[in-house]
């Protein structure tokens, strides 16, 4: 199959799959042979760590594809913290990737989404120590939600 991907994982790691969390009790390869939504352990914010607006776009993001139950929610948040992030940054390589990062949620790749705030995360910490942005919106209280 050509959506087949190999992940390797180490004794007592975590990975969540389309919603369920699986934890390894050795090292193990995983071969996930259909499209699935995943996130592997070592790249899951933690709430504290949401302490930029990118963190905590990521960190709403993570949130449909780790809780199920949430994800409608989460989903309502992107849309409201979306347009706040475009209005926050000056950067048009941020903002291009804000656009690309809309339409991956829309098409329902928000593995893919995720990918790209990670990579975006050098140029946010850039631009938050020059001039390069706007004073940070705070996502989750201005779009009226926290988790």
């Amino acid at each position: 199959m050509k959506n087949t991907l190999k992940i390797s994982l180490k004794a007592n790691e975590k990975i969540y799959i389309n919603g369920a969390v699986v934890r390894v009790d050795r090292k193990v390869s995983l071969e996930l042979l259909n499209d699935v939504q995943f996130l592997l352990e070592s790249h899951v914010l933690q709430p504290e760590q949401a302490s930029t607006p990118l963190r905590q776009l990521y960190f709403i993001l993570q949130v449909m594809l780790v809780d199920p139950v949430g994800a409608v929610e989460a989903r309502d948040m992107f849309r409201r913290s979306l347009p706040l992030l475009l209005a926050t940054f000056d950067n048009p390589e941020i903002l291009s990737s804000l656009k690309h990062i809309d339409r991956l949620v829309a098409e329902d790749h928000v593995y893919e989404a995720l990918k790209t705030i990670r990579s975006l995360y050098p140029l946010e910490k850039r631009a938050m120590a020059g001039n390069d942005q706007q004073q940070p919106a705070e996502l989750a209280i201005a779009a009226g939600g926290t988790f």
